[in-house]
């Protein structure tokens, strides 16, 4: 049995690419009004499980996001790997304060 402090820390963020195509819905571009057209649109999310895993049951239609189900491409692992694992607390907070840098810094941004 693992250490309890490697059980609590078992949450993840992570970044999946979206098409460019998501671009084409409203509520995506109005989530993002200085979007600079040479970035990514991107999904920010958290989970208990490994990314790829969720990432799989997004494109399965398993407790989906409707953008990343209709738009999402691949992980982009180089945005969040750096910050994984972490205690549930902190994938709360972690996910917001990436989806916020990812958006300053030009990114179209989804965060449910």
């Amino acid at each position: 049995m693992p250490p309890r402090q490697s059980r609590r820390h078992h949450y993840s963020v992570y970044v999946v690419e979206l098409s460019a195509r998501v671009w084409d819905e409203p509520r995506f571009r109005k989530a993002n009004p200085d979007y600079m057209l040479a970035k990514p649109c991107v999904y920010v999310g958290m989970t208990g499980l490994e990314p790829d895993l969720r990432f799989d049951k997004h494109k399965a239609g398993i407790q989906s996001n409707r953008f990343v189900f209709d738009y999402g491409v691949r992980l982009m692992p180089e945005l969040y790997e750096m910050y994984n694992p972490m205690p549930y607390a902190g994938a709360q907070e972690m996910e917001v304060e990436l989806a916020i840098g990812l958006r300053e810094a030009g990114y179209g941004v989804w965060q449910a």
